[in-house]
């Protein structure tokens, strides 16, 4: 009987720990969806003007790891989240009035004063993309998932290192001269993981890439989700008009469901919605955007479209982003450390419960 009373009170401890965990990431936690991205060393293919489109010429696609990346666009309640756990006061602003007041916000609205603002999110629009944020915020919040979610003001230990080294750098040419580290875990994606995951056949170390990111040559069909072409998918950008009308214009987070509107990795509106930022720089004072948006036409979807780079300090409707998980472990599907935590948790409930019924079953003396 000693043994399975030590065991006990254990299971019971475990639980108390997994429930406080669970309520504390549905505070804290902005999960993240993401899909595995393998055939690491598949071939590139050459994307701009000399594969028939715009921009400068480049081999894209290449990448000789694993990793995971967003299964959709950072959405205005992950946002909220990030803005109500490091924006208190916000230093770098990383909030934009616009969100709000402008005509295409994703419409976080901002109360209090500074030392004490809070953050939300109207409802119909918490799965719809975040815009309005510039490449520095983009890194900003990628920087946050790194060092775990923590609540904080913005500096070193929340917002300012991490995946990048920021520390306050908030002008075009200071963002021009952010990197990626080492170390890093959560990213922006490079222009390389971007355009693999939306493009390449998923089919081995081969070459082979769509020119949409709905497993197609052929454009998407401009229309309103769920979208009924099931030969080349459906996106939304426009064409004779918009394919979601006033008020928002932008789709939820993969409402595109009807098939092929994926792409070959499983990743949603890589074509269409909302330009997302890269860590290219295309020029000596743009970073790189890719994927077209609600307004623009098809050919800002295709793989071979390399223009539209922004400065990374600039903030507009036009823009957001997803993220991507590069560490060693990213081949297996994650939505932030917290899950491997409770994952082990509830694995120990488990293993004490049936330690008790085993102890019910063969009391021991």
């Amino acid at each position: 009987m000693t043994q399975l009373m030590i065991i006990r009170p254990v299971a019971i401890a475990a639980t108390t720990v997994a429930i406080a965990l669970l309520v504390i990431s549905g505070v804290q936690a902005a999960q993240i969806q993401t899909v595995i991205v393998g055939n690491p060393g598949n071939q590139g293919e050459l994307s701009g003007a000399g594969a028939g489109g715009s921009g400068t010429d480049r081999i894209c696609g290449a990448v000789d790891y694993w990793y995971n990346i967003g299964t959709f666009e950072i959405t205005a309640g992950q946002y909220t989240e990030f803005l109500n756990a490091v924006a208190a006061t916000d230093t770098y602003g990383l909030y934009n009035t616009d969100m709000w007041n402008g005509t295409f916000g994703c419409k976080i609205e901002r109360t209090g004063t500074t030392g004490s603002y809070v953050y939300s999110v109207a409802v119909d629009w918490a799965d719809r993309p975040v815009n309005y944020v510039s490449w520095g915020d983009a890194v900003r919040f990628a920087n946050w998932l790194h060092n775990g979610q923590i609540p904080g003001q913005q500096d070193l230990t929340t917002t300012e290192d991490g995946s990048y080294y920021l520390n306050g750098a908030t002008s075009a040419a200071a963002l021009l001269a952010v990197v990626r580290a080492g170390e890093a875990t959560w990213v922006i994606p490079s222009e390389d993981e971007w355009y693999k995951a939306a493009y390449h056949y998923n089919d081995g170390l081969t070459g082979n890439y769509w020119d949409y990111p709905t497993k197609s040559d052929i454009a998407p069909t401009s229309e309103a989700p769920p979208g009924v072409d099931m030969t080349n998918g459906s996106a939304n950008y426009y064409d004779s008009g918009y394919s979601i009308g006033s008020p928002y214009f932008r789709s939820t987070a993969g409402a595109y469901s009807a098939k092929p509107s994926d792409s070959p990795y499983g990743t949603f509106d890589q074509g269409g919605n909302i330009y997302e930022w890269n860590e290219a720089i295309l020029s000596s004072s743009t970073r790189g955007l890719r994927g077209g948006t609600f307004e623009t036409p098809s050919i800002a979807l295709h793989a071979a479209s390399r223009s539209g780079g922004v400065a990374p300090a600039d903030e507009n409707f036009h823009i957001g982003f997803r993220v991507a998980d590069i560490t060693t472990s990213s081949n297996v599907p994650a939505s932030s450390k917290w899950g491997l935590v409770i994952l082990v948790l509830l694995m120990l409930i488990v293993g004490g419960t049936i330690l008790a019924k085993l102890q019910h079953r063969f009391p021991m003396c």
